[in-house]
């Protein structure tokens, strides 16, 4: 799993909604979602938070809500540190650099947003899954949403052509293309079913679609 470093890390929200066809309404759906089945205390981990973008959403939704912010990137984590003081959340939220340790924590929901794709289906896609099943509460929801395997032969080509149309550059185009072929790992449906099932998720109902992308929900059993 890449770790964002420097010009990465201080880049990434610029460039994300540029890459992900439906960026800010996933993040919408999410926050509509959480607000219908948390209650008013509730304790919320973010698995590859980044800068903590979400954070900064939610938190403004409810000011009961406090947050786990874990990452693998100690530059994106310092960002979303600043950002938090910035904000006056940093009260509301534990930080947590590197991979989760088994158990260590008991969240009422758990994210992974953009994720998994960074991942290879080797046992690290079944790892991380099990790491966030295991600081999650039984019953309790994961929202899952991730770059998935082609569905149609135009499906990758459309992709690009929004990226484009949102703004991303010739260079930008070649580098995601490169990526698209080389760096992601995406799944299909009934591969990450296989997977939600082995790490102890129940089958996952979808909530977004944006051609590559889509947003799940499943719950810990």
């Amino acid at each position: 799993m890449p770790s964002f470093t420097q010009d990465e890390a201080t880049h990434y929200d610029s460039r994300i909604e540029r890459l992900v066809p439906g960026y800010q309404l996933l993040h919408e759906l999410v926050q509509a979602q959480l607000q219908t089945v948390l209650p008013e205390q509730a304790e919320i981990l973010i698995v590859g938070a980044g800068t903590g973008k979400e954070v900064l959403q939610l938190a403004e939704s409810n000011p009961s809500w406090t947050f786990i912010v874990q990452d693998v990137s100690d530059d994106m984590l310092a960002i979303a540190d600043q950002n938090f003081t910035n904000c006056g959340l940093s009260s509301r939220v534990t930080i947590h650099s590197g991979p989760l340790v088994p158990g260590q924590y008991q969240a009422d929901v758990a994210l992974c947003l953009l994720v998994m794709h960074f991942v290879a289906d080797d046992g690290g896609k079944l790892a991380l899954l099990e790491s966030i099943h295991s600081n999650l509460k039984p019953g309790k929801q994961l929202l899952l949403a991730d770059l998935m395997r082609s569905e149609t032969q135009f499906e990758r080509e459309s992709q690009l052509k929004h990226c484009r149309a949102m703004g991303l550059t010739h260079i930008g185009e070649e580098r995601m293309r490169h990526n698209l072929e080389h760096e992601f790992y995406p799944l299909d449906r009934i591969r990450l079913a296989e997977l939600l099932d082995e790490s102890g998720f129940s089958s996952a109902h979808m909530f977004f679609k944006a051609l590559g992308f889509s947003g799940l929900s499943c719950v810990r059993q």
